[in-house]
C-alpha cells in the first residue's frame, strides 16, 4: 500500500516547479502533519514554462486519480500513488505532478 501525502509531502511539476499545499484538515494526520484530499489547494509557484517565448507556468494541480478507499470528510485521500494532472491559468494540462517524498508512517489505498 502506498503511503499517504500530506502537508509535508514534497510534490513538483514537470518544469520545476514547487507544488504548495493547503490542506483543509488539521486533525487527521499521518507522520506528525495533516493529511491532505484531492479537494485541498495545491498551487505552484516557480515553473518556468513557456511556449515560443511566452511564459505559459503551471499554477495548479488537478488530481484525477485518488486513493480508492479512504476518505476525510468525504474528499478522497491522496497516496504516493495518486495521478495529478498539472494546469496552466488557462486550465491547459501541462504534465503530471512528481511526488518526490512523503511520510512513510501511514499508508492507504
Amino acid at each position: 500500500m502506498p503511503p499517504f501525502l500530506t502537508t509535508a509531502s514534497v510534490l513538483m511539476c514537470p518544469h520545476g516547479g514547487t507544488v504548495q499545499i493547503v490542506a483543509s484538515n488539521s486533525n487527521v494526520q499521518a507522520g506528525g502533519t495533516p493529511m491532505v484530499t484531492s479537494a485541498d489547494t495545491f498551487t505552484i509557484v516557480g515553473c518556468s514554462f513557456n511556449v515560443s517565448g511566452t511564459p505559459q507556468p503551471c499554477v495548479s494541480v488537478q488530481w484525477v486519480q485518488t486513493a480508492a478507499q479512504s476518505t476525510i470528510s468525504n474528499n478522497p485521500t491522496l497516496t504516493s500513488a495518486s495521478v495529478g494532472l498539472c494546469l496552466a491559468a488557462t486550465q491547459t494540462p501541462q504534465g503530471p505532478v512528481t511526488i518526490s517524498t512523503t511520510q512513510t508512517d501511514v499508508s492507504g489505498m
